[in-house]
């Protein structure tokens, strides 16, 4: 393991750099994991690493030094003091571990036919990651973000999306309208419109692509004008709508539940 101390090194500039920068992330190509759990998801994912770098406190850990032990011996190891560490993290509360990854290339076009997700200029990084971490949790491997959304692969959004990223298929920057001009299924779209219907008396077994527009613009006209049905979620008249995230985690697993319930249903009447 190298050990580094000096600000002026030049991974280390490299490294604050990827932290805050998108512009520097995609000049580079490169990204940060920060976080054991996270490094815990992508090896178990079999994601390939470029680095580890790693604060002198971290290794009294032995949730640190267990990672360490099961990543490759060829990958470069960097211990740093904690104030380096700190000065590189692209957290708050620095936690002693970070891997640097490759940003993964886009994934190749293909005929959407299943579930998917997408976003409409939703530019919070801890609500893209939630975001991607419930689709995840969903069963929606699918997700496309429109121009304008914060980036899926930076440090903020991968430590919020808590691993989702390692299986879902993310395409960012997608004109949405070409993609889903020939899709399959139902397109619904969250919307506080009068033509709304409410989420619980939507049918929703088929295979269907959500979009969901970023908090106070809502969607894009043009992406709400391809929607086929308009959905509301019914809440407390007190209370003007959902917040991005919790809207998505609603809508899916209410999707979800009818399919279980339509399986189920389906089961019983083979057992008669």
């Amino acid at each position: 393991m190298k050990a580094i101390a000096s600000r002026e090194n030049p991974l280390v500039k490299r490294l604050h750099a990827l932290a805050g920068s998108a512009r520097e992330r995609r000049k580079h190509g490169e990204t940060l994991l920060d976080g054991a759990h996270l490094l815990d998801a992508a090896l178990q994912r079999r994601w390939p690493l470029k680095g580890l770098v790693v604060a002198e406190s971290g290794l009294a850990s032995a949730e640190i030094q267990d990672l360490l032990a099961r990543c490759p011996a060829e990958i470069p190891h960097y211990q740093f003091p904690d104030a380096l560490f700190a000065h590189i993290s692209p957290v708050d509360t620095p936690s002693g571990i970070l891997a640097i990854i490759d940003l993964p290339a886009e994934p190749a076009p293909e005929k959407l036919a299943g579930d998917v997700i997408v976003l409409d200029a939703v530019q919070d990084p801890g609500n893209l990651g939630t975001i991607l971490r419930t689709a995840a949790a969903a069963g929606v491997r699918d997700v496309l973000l429109t121009e304008g959304c914060a980036g899926a692969w930076s440090p903020r959004v991968l430590r919020a999306g808590m691993g989702a990223h390692f299986g879902l298929c993310i395409r960012e920057r997608v004109d949405a309208l070409q993609v889903l001009w020939d899709f399959p299924g139902p397109v619904l779209a969250t919307a506080l419109t009068s033509d709304a219907r409410e989420l619980y008396d939507i049918e929703l077994c088929r295979p269907a692509a959500w979009l969901f527009g970023a908090e106070g613009q809502g969607l894009s006209p043009s992406l709400l004008a391809l929607a086929t049905e308009r959905v509301v979620i019914p809440i407390a008249d007190s209370i003007e709508s959902l917040n991005v995230a919790a809207a998505v985690a609603v809508c899916l697993f209410e999707q979800a539940r009818q399919r279980r319930m339509s399986n189920t249903s389906h089961s019983s009447r083979k057992g008669d």
